[in-house]
């Protein structure tokens, strides 16, 4: 017991030190924030999935690139359900190389099945364009991106009807709101921008987007769908960021419920069968019980 009581202590004054040191470094938590995808009944908005993708392909795309997504996904059930033929007309607006059959290289218009041409010819040529480090890939950028969330969040998000996962969308949207002016007295090196949810709060990168650079499609009256602002921007594009890394999530939530709800089935089973047989075996051995007790 003693022992027990040590190892409890040692593991709480290990945790409750994590928590300290990184209060100590200055970096405020994201805000949690809520997304249609959360949860285990959670499922993608079209509409913003398709939003998001617009902000990727109009601002972002510019540096970053989605090697792991193809044109095609974009047309799979759970995303953003494009038509067949918008993605086709989509991939023609890219020119992808490939080689022929002499060992030239030539350009051809890119297809459904091609992935996402990078903004850039490979690595070196995207970090000597950004300042010397080349950004990353966006497409498992939202699981890539996370931060802790401390004692005792990180058990209550373990549970199985919470299972908080969002910390990389929540991370890439208080990211993209989290530019401002440095405090009073603090330096900031050529090159650099202050973000107040970075690390270190010194970011490379400029800030990407701001109110009013992405139109969005309007309604009957003439007005946008939804603001076209800094926050609604980057909520769309997490969105999409979040389907990106896991285009199928939607299918595997519905096959993970389906396995469940066939195990308590197969559990319920299993016990009424129990009962059934040993319901018999327990009744004969009953019955044997005199003929021991003579026996004996």
């Amino acid at each position: 017991m003693k022992t027990t009581r040590v190892l409890a202590a040692s593991l709480l004054a290990a945790v409750m030190s994590l928590s300290v040191a990184s209060a100590d470094e200055g970096t405020p938590h994201p805000p949690r924030e809520t997304w249609s995808f959360a949860g285990i009944f959670g499922r993608f908005d079209q509409a913003q999935l398709q939003r998001g993708f617009q902000v990727y392909k109009e601002v972002c795309s510019s540096c970053h690139s989605m090697n792991l997504v193809r044109f095609r996904n974009l047309a799979e059930a759970g995303g953003p359900a494009f038509s067949a033929g918008q993605v086709k007309e989509l991939a023609s607006q890219y020119k992808v190389k490939e080689q022929n059959d002499a060992g030239e290289d030539v350009e051809r218009p890119a297809r459904a099945a091609d992935p996402f041409p990078p903004p850039f010819p490979n690595e070196k040529a995207a970090a000597a364009a950004n300042g010397g480090k080349a950004p990353p890939d966006f497409s498992v950028l939202a699981k890539a991106r996370t931060y802790e969330r401390g004692f005792p969040l990180f058990i209550v998000d373990a549970m199985p009807f919470v299972g908080f996962s969002e910390q990389g969308v929540d991370y890439i949207h208080a990211l993209l709101n989290g530019y401002e002016e440095p405090p009073a007295g603090k330096e900031i090196p050529s090159g650099t921008y202050y973000n107040k949810y970075y690390a270190g709060h010194l970011i490379a990168m400029p800030k990407p987007i701001s109110d009013g650079q992405v139109t969005y499609a309007k309604n009957d009256k003439g007005e946008p769908v939804v603001p076209e602002t800094t926050e609604q921007y980057s909520k769309d594009v997490a969105a999409f960021m979040a389907w990106a890394a896991e285009p199928h999530m939607m299918a595997r939530k519905a096959l993970g419920l389906r396995v469940i709800l066939f195990l308590l089935v197969l559990a319920g089973l299993l016990y009424y069968v129990k009962k059934k047989i040993w319901a018999k075996v327990g009744g004969e051995v009953h019955g044997l019980q005199p003929e021991l007790h003579k026996t004996y």
